[in-house]
């Protein structure tokens, strides 16, 4: 008999746009909380729903294993589990369902329950873990075994007498390295290589050196780590790292923090510990493009292995970047663009159109900003209201029909902006293809420049600008007719 069966409710088979990409993580916030369960003495088990598409599976896990407790931990550094996906939040009432079945006492910790507790306690789960959830978990099951109180436990959710009871926040944990090493050998790591395969990429791992972001962008939401900024220290990811490469073979990974190396001198000292081990990985990291132009940053980022930065960008536009609470210059982008290449570090850009206000003028200034600036890569994507955030409480009255996407490629507006859903939608292609005809163009030039380094990516990015010209300038008439039905 099993103490605990660690799930989560990630499926990344029905986010059609994310299983097509071929690059699953594993569910490392969910690691994290079976390795600490682990460390306590608990027996633990992962079944891991990244890869399949079936919630009525863990039924069969459950009925062998016979766990105790069903805990479906969320991956709390995943993106996507924040955007409270339906598919996803459909998965997971299913398997609250079959935990009941089989009289587990069920525990679930994610943004989405964390946002609307009431739906998952509905659902049958009987205690839902808000904000980070490791310690919090630790006390829980450590007091319903030994059939204590938990009227003093932090962080939880629960139903008592018909009433839904709901506990104090939990101080986020400030010592991150107290945290055990995440238990990867839950993971089947095989089977994220064999998908990893298919997309042609390097095999890449997930670590996360930090929990939370500082800074107060209206639209983001942190219904986990919240808003305060840990760290652990170069030496436990270090650490981390040669675990990884010695076990797994993986020289390559994503950094997965909301802001990397915003600790004055961490990321110097990051790539002091990596010499000192002898470590030579790649790595892929978010940030922001005024953090990137503090101090030797960028040459110390470059020098420990940088491969690429993702940037939030966001508009090309300061009156949006304004709105957005932002706190970054149009300038800084540039220049932090521009820094990055010349030290052969790739930049891609997250952009996001539709915010309360942008008007037409603000979206070619966006437009042509990439097209100016020419990033490595491009994620578009439409304001999206996240509970808890500043931009949710504007817009909510509008939610009333959809107030969640079905998946991640759903891009629908689910407020009144400036232009409806299907302007937006027509918007994101045309701004790829621009991209892509922009990237041809200056494909050309350097062909021309020197002939000697035309590659098989820059021959075929010359011969897809014939299809994106007449492509992009249908859409482009497409876009003004749809402005004149908006107006």
């Amino acid at each position: 008999m099993l103490d605990i069966l660690f799930s989560h409710s990630y499926y990344y088979p029905l986010d059609k746009k994310q299983w097509e990409n071929k690059t699953p993580y594993p569910p490392l916030g969910t690691l994290y909380a079976a390795s600490l369960m682990r460390q306590e003495g608990y027996t633990v088990n992962l079944f891991d729903t990244n890869l399949r598409s079936d919630p009525y599976a863990i039924e069969t896990e459950i009925k062998e294993q016979k766990p105790s407790f069903l805990v479906m931990y969320d991956d709390g550094f995943n993106y996507l589990t924040k955007m409270c996906l339906t598919t996803m939040r459909e998965a997971a009432f299913e398997m609250i369902g079959l935990g009941k079945k089989y009289n587990c006492q069920v525990i679930v910790c994610s943004s989405d329950s964390t946002d609307h507790y009431n739906q998952y306690l509905d659902a049958g789960a009987d205690y839902i873990i808000q904000g980070e959830g490791e310690i919090t978990l630790k006390e829980l099951i450590a007091a319903l075994q030994n059939n204590s109180s938990i009227s003093l436990i932090n962080g939880i959710v629960y139903r008592k007498d018909n009433e839904t009871k709901k506990h104090s926040k939990r101080v986020v944990l400030r010592n991150l390295d107290e945290l055990p090493q995440p238990a990867w050998d839950l993971a089947d790591i095989d089977a994220y290589k064999a998908v990893w395969a298919q997309s042609g990429k390097h095999f890449t791992l997930n670590i996360a050196t930090t929990r939370g972001c500082p800074f107060k962008c209206n639209w983001c939401a942190k219904p986990i780590y919240g808003n305060r900024y840990n760290s652990h220290s170069p030496e436990y990811i270090t650490k981390h790292i040669a675990f990884l490469k010695e076990n797994y073979g993986v020289t390559n990974f994503w950094m997965c923090d909301d802001i990397f190396g915003l600790k004055p001198n961490w990321v110097q000292n990051f790539n002091i510990e990596l010499k000192k081990r002898d470590l030579k990985i790649t790595y892929y990291i978010q940030s922001r493009v005024d953090l990137l132009l503090k101090e030797d940053t960028i040459d110390a980022l470059a020098e420990s292995g940088l491969k690429e930065v993702w940037v939030g960008a966001e508009s090309g536009s300061q009156k949006i970047l304004d709105a957005m609470d932002k706190e970054t210059k149009v300038e800084q982008i540039y220049e932090a663009t521009q820094l990055l290449k010349k030290k052969k570090v790739k930049v891609a850009f997250f952009i996001q159109f539709g915010y309360l206000g942008e008007t037409k003028e603000d979206i070619a200034k966006t437009v042509a900003m990439i097209k100016e600036l020419l990033p490595d890569n491009l994620g578009i994507s439409v304001s999206y209201p996240l509970p808890g955030t500043p931009f949710y409480e504007k817009v909510k009255d509008d939610l009333q029909l959809k107030a969640n996407w079905t998946d991640s490629d759903d891009l629908a507006m689910m407020f009144q902006g400036t232009f409806n859903s299907k302007y937006y939608k027509k918007l994101h292609r045309y701004v790829h293809k621009e991209y892509r005809k922009s990237q041809g163009i200056a494909n050309f030039k350097a062909f021309f420049k020197n002939p000697l380094t035309i590659s098989k990516t820059t021959i075929r990015s010359m011969a897809l600008f014939f299809y994106y010209m007449p492509s992009a300038l249908i859409d482009k008439a497409i876009l003004k007719n749809m402005q004149h039905t908006n107006s």
